[in-house]
């Protein structure tokens, strides 16, 4: 096959794109996913700790956190700065981590640079080993958070919420457990996260199959021998080994398993895009240099320069940055620019056609046969999709026993017991692994594996079943003493998103360290307020995602309408991510809480 020329006109790419996108449309949306359940029931388990038997809790604590990855440590860290270490982490994982906890899969790493990514390095004394640190060493600075805040001595591990729900006549929250605890709370914060809870396609004959399986988050390396930390799998040198995905996990993971496996197939549907990694050591004299404070400071220049904005200096240098930088060297060298919409949308296409064009070109330099090539290039903006970056991905499919697969945009067609059909042909296979990502867009309750009722029996779930209400993303009114920690309804900064967390973690700190100054029994926005910063979001918000014209995807609703509700739950503030963080330290440091009840 010879290798497809690159559109020589802006019709002609928008018509590629279109084309590209049009044959993954599929009418059932987040509906092509399933559950886990049957043989892979497992795949909802903790592979990683046994749990120790325990005495059921009846006991009151100051602050309850749900959940034990970056946003409950953060916060949990936060609170104790502030003089409040009456902090309980509950968490359904044997340890803290989060993602981190969960995702054990050979070559994890981050996707955004170290040096901004791990929050809280000053305050923990910790130096990244290199720009994109791997997840063996992220997983161990979520323990050092814990250890350091003393987080650790009040958690409650392997432990599984059931219920939360608000007790009016004693202004608690009473949460129950998969333990037999029924405990309660002053506050409660939530930040269960969207990647914690495994998702399967539907793919028709999926349990049948009677070979190995498991999914990336469950890694089985008593099977394929190895260890996170990257070391040969051997237990898959004479293993046919197939994988479903192709997505940021699969390229991380598929330059190991073809390393390892006899013979290894990469089911495709649609190519993500691999920019160059260019990954390094950090030299520990030049991070010695660094002078106090130096992480807020590269946490808002990359913040800054991702966002389209203008700083002296790319402290980062990543391909984050490497567009937005683009972006604003083209408006600025236009002479005809006027600064409006109109212009940064010309500049930020331009500059997008350019960066892709150079992504597919990398393909071509890499890849020795042409048809894979051609097969591995994204017809997409890069932003449809998560950008990935990597140098060795590619590179894997010059290896005689690596095969891709491609499905055209088709998918998997069925699976029967000995194997995968994929465009008509049959691939018998001893190990099949899904890559197929955590659930996204389904219904917050769901994906905690427990309802929110507040006050007068309202249900989280009921409140929100048209969409996310809230004020600033962390409160919602009939909810007293709860905080939702995510990036929704307020920075959306979802290249970064431990930054979000640190701002919530830092906001929270400040309205209970302000409650119990003045001896508050409660704290809620009102109606007013609420209803207010709803409807900024929903005529003005900056949205992230939810572009129909991009390819399927977690980003855009898997290519269908999100209505109101995906509207409303992809909705940032107006104003973009940087002067969010301004004004909601503003808010905070006001000692006003303006929008706030303390009664």
């Amino acid at each position: 096959m010879a290798a497809t020329s690159e559109p020589t006109t802006r019709d002609e790419l928008t018509a590629k794109y279109r084309a590209e996108r049009d044959k993954r449309l599929r009418t059932d949306g987040n509906e092509q996913y399933v559950e886990p359940t049957g043989r892979y029931a497992h795949f909802l388990d903790d592979p990683w700790a046994e749990l120790p038997e325990r005495e059921p809790l009846h006991d009151e604590v100051t602050v309850a956190f749900i959940g034990g990855g970056f946003a409950g440590l953060v916060t949990g860290a936060k609170l104790v700065q502030a003089g409040i270490d009456d902090v309980r982490i509950i968490e359904k994982g044997g340890d803290v981590g989060g993602t981190w906890y969960w995702n054990r899969y050979p070559g994890a790493q981050c996707d955004t640079a170290a040096m901004i990514y791990l929050p809280l390095l000053e305050e923990t004394g910790h130096m990244p080993s290199e720009k994109y640190t791997h997840g063996p060493e992220i997983y161990e600075h979520t323990r050092r958070i814990a250890e350091t805040f003393g987080l650790y001595d009040n958690a409650l591990l392997g432990t599984e919420v059931t219920s939360l729900e608000w007790e009016d006549d004693t202004k608690r929250w009473v949460i129950r457990t998969n333990r037999g605890d029924e405990m309660r709370a002053k506050f409660v914060a939530m930040g269960t996260g969207p990647l914690h809870r495994p998702k399967l396609p539907g793919i028709p004959g999926i349990e049948s199959f009677g070979g190995h399986a498991f999914h990336t988050s469950r890694w089985d390396y008593a099977y394929t021998g190895g260890d996170p930390e990257g070391g040969l799998m051997t237990g898959l040198a004479d293993k046919r080994v197939g994988i479903i995905g192709t997505g940021a996990t699969a390229v991380q993971c598929v330059p190991h398993l073809a390393r390892a496996a006899g013979e290894l197939f990469v089911f495709q549907r649609t190519p993500s895009s691999i920019d160059i990694r260019n990954n390094h050591e950090i030299d520990p004299d030049w991070f010695s240099t660094l002078e106090p404070g130096w992480q807020r400071q590269w946490l808002e220049n990359f913040m800054i320069l991702q966002t389209g904005g203008f700083a002296d200096e790319d402290l980062v240098k990543d391909g984050w940055t490497d567009i937005s930088q683009r972006i604003r060297d083209r408006v600025l060298a236009d002479p005809d620019a006027t600064m409006d919409p109109a212009s940064w949308l010309k500049a930020y296409e331009d500059s997008d056609d350019e960066k892709m064009a150079e992504i597919r070109a990398r393909v071509d330099e890499i890849i020795s046969d042409p048809d894979t090539a051609e097969a591995l290039k994204p017809w997409y903006r890069q932003l449809c999709k998560r950008p990935c970056f990597h140098d060795e991905y590619l590179q894997s499919y010059n290896r005689p026993n690596a095969h891709l697969i491609d499905t055209d945009g088709k998918g998997v067609e069925r699976i029967d017991e000995t194997g995968v059909w994929a465009n008509g042909e049959h691939y018998e296979l001893d190990c099949l692994i899904y890559a197929s990502g955590f659930e996204v867009g389904t219904e917050y309750s769901r994906r905690s594996g427990y309802d929110t009722v507040g006050r007068n029996g309202l249900t989280l779930s009921e409140k929100w079943a048209d969409g996310m209400l809230s004020f600033h993303g962390m409160h919602v009114h009939g909810f007293p003493n709860l905080f939702v920690v995510s990036p929704s309804q307020a920075a959306n900064l979802i290249s970064n998103v431990p930054h979000n967390l640190v701002e919530a973690g830092e906001t929270i700190a400040h309205i209970l360290g302000h409650a119990i100054e003045v001896g508050a029994d409660e704290v809620e926005v009102t109606q007013e307020a609420e209803d207010r910063w709803v409807d900024l979001l929903e005529k003005h918000g900056r949205r992230f995602g939810n572009n129909q014209e991009c390819t399927p995807g977690y980003y855009n609703n898997e290519g269908q309408s999100p209505g109101r509700r995906g509207l409303l739950n992809s909705a940032g503030y107006p104003a973009g991510p940087v002067a969010f963080f301004q004004y909601i330290d503003q808010w905070r440091t006001s000692g006003e809480f303006e929008g706030l009840e303390f009664r």
